[in-house]
């Protein structure tokens, strides 16, 4: 299994940025996809998940109606639209995959990672 992480970059606090993650080698519509972040110093925590097939979705309170998951199950890919951006939405970007968690927000919980994507989000 592979999940390739992309579109991250830098912008301005306000700004917008969707980054992507390519997954391969597992059959993507049976899996959970989750979204978590990690700052330099801090744990990783949970960001956003989006369920296989009727794509539940479910946010951290910190980004909820500003952050917007979604998936392409024809493309294998999970998307995660940030508006508005905050200077404290910095960090490393990673997308994780399981197949039956969902709404853990424990890392350990989920099977497949990423290797993650920088946001850096400017004052």
């Amino acid at each position: 299994v592979q999940l390739q992480a992309s579109g991250g970059g830098l912008v301005q606090a306000g700004g917008s940025l969707r980054v992507s993650c390519a997954a391969s080698g597992l059959t993507f519509s049976r899996y959970g996809m989750g979204w978590f972040r990690q700052a330099p110093g801090k744990e990783r925590q949970f960001v956003a998940s989006i369920s296989g097939s009727i794509s539940s979705t479910y946010y951290a309170d910190s980004v909820k109606g500003r952050f917007a998951i979604s998936r392409d199950n024809a493309k294998n890919t999970v998307y995660l639209q940030m508006n508005s951006l905050k200077p404290e939405d910095t960090a490393v970007y990673y997308c994780a995959a399981d197949r039956t968690v969902l709404t853990s927000i424990r890392p350990t919980a989920w099977q497949y990672w990423g290797q993650g994507t920088q946001v850096t989000v400017s004052s």
